[in-house]
């Protein structure tokens, strides 16, 4: 049991006296301070933080190292479709670009994965560390406990992309030049913009991870080893991913919560293109709904000895 952790079971007890006293809203926002300032001050998320906040950085020096040789990215604005590909090809003209060519980077896994092990954590880690049985002890409740989880580790899918896609504007800033850019469809649109553009696509990449933050509570849910449903949880998204790029599965493809993913792309077109968009989070919302349910169920269902 980390420090926090240990802080964090020694006063339970009084935390949860006091907040028998609480209103029912009060303690609802306190019991969200307290998983975020938790999850947060772990090393673990720290870790995970550094190493997508250093990807950027790393596609940015890879791209100067190679323009600086002399050799190109090749490509145009329009190719690859819009994904990772056509993003770098537009990188040496633009800094903004790395922006997106990071986000399209680390979606695929990186992203996933952290998210995966902040969820898969989320119940498990408790019952593991011995302070669940605390925590429902508390005037908390099994589902607003529950819901209290699923938005700290929300909370935390925006924070790290957010933190992905402001590592990437400011390598952008330092090795490539700034100004107005050229979208996917060829035409021009100002810097303001694009920035605006950027925190639509860094939002919706974080919307794209709401279905893998679902599944992973529901496998948190299922045992008392937060290893076994972090390892699980990323096991099955990679899996995903897997199947995802088996063409014989082409018909159940648009079911998988990845499909969609990079669909983001297409706030990059003039005009944009909302259909993909569209189904990205509508599955996302099925996810949500099926797997959240399921991880209320069993909670609810769940015999808490630790």
């Amino acid at each position: 049991m980390s420090r926090v952790e240990t802080s964090r079971a020694e006063a339970m007890p009084e935390a949860a006296s006091q907040a028998a006293r609480a209103p029912g809203l009060l303690w609802t926002f306190g019991l969200f301070r307290s998983e975020l300032v938790t999850t947060f001050r772990r090393w673990r998320t720290i870790a995970l933080l550094g190493v997508l906040a250093a990807v950027p950085i790393l596609v940015g020096i890879a791209v100067k190292i190679e323009t600086g040789d002399g050799s190109s990215t090749g490509g145009g604005p329009g190719g690859g479709g819009g994904e990772g590909p056509a993003f770098i090809a537009q990188i040496t003209n633009n800094g903004l670009f790395l922006v997106f060519t990071a986000l399209a980077a680390t979606l695929p896994f990186f992203l996933p994965m952290a998210v995966g092990v902040i969820a898969g954590d989320a119940i498990a880690g408790e019952a593991n560390a011995g302070t669940l049985r605390y925590l429902l002890v508390a005037p908390a409740g099994r589902t607003r406990l529950l819901l209290t989880k699923y938005a700290t580790t929300m909370t935390f899918c925006v924070v790290a992309t957010l933190v992905v896609a402001a590592s990437a504007l400011a390598a952008g800033a330092l090795l490539f030049p700034l100004g107005d850019l050229t979208t996917i469809s060829g035409t021009r649109i100002s810097f303001a913009e694009g920035l605006f553009r950027a925190l639509l696509i860094a939002l919706a990449v974080a919307a794209s991870l709401i279905g893998i933050a679902a599944l992973g509570l529901f496998i948190s849910t299922l045992t008392n080893s937060g290893i076994a449903a972090m390892a699980t949880t990323v096991g099955l998204l990679i899996t995903v991913q897997i199947l995802d790029q088996i063409p014989q599965l082409d018909a159940l493809h648009p079911y998988f919560f990845s499909h969609y993913w990079l669909s983001f792309a297409d706030l990059m077109r003039e005009p944009v293109y909302w259909d993909d968009l569209q189904r990205n989070l509508g599955l996302q919302a099925l996810y949500a709904a099926v797997f959240g349910s399921a991880a209320w169920a069993r909670f609810m269902a769940k015999d808490v000895t630790a």
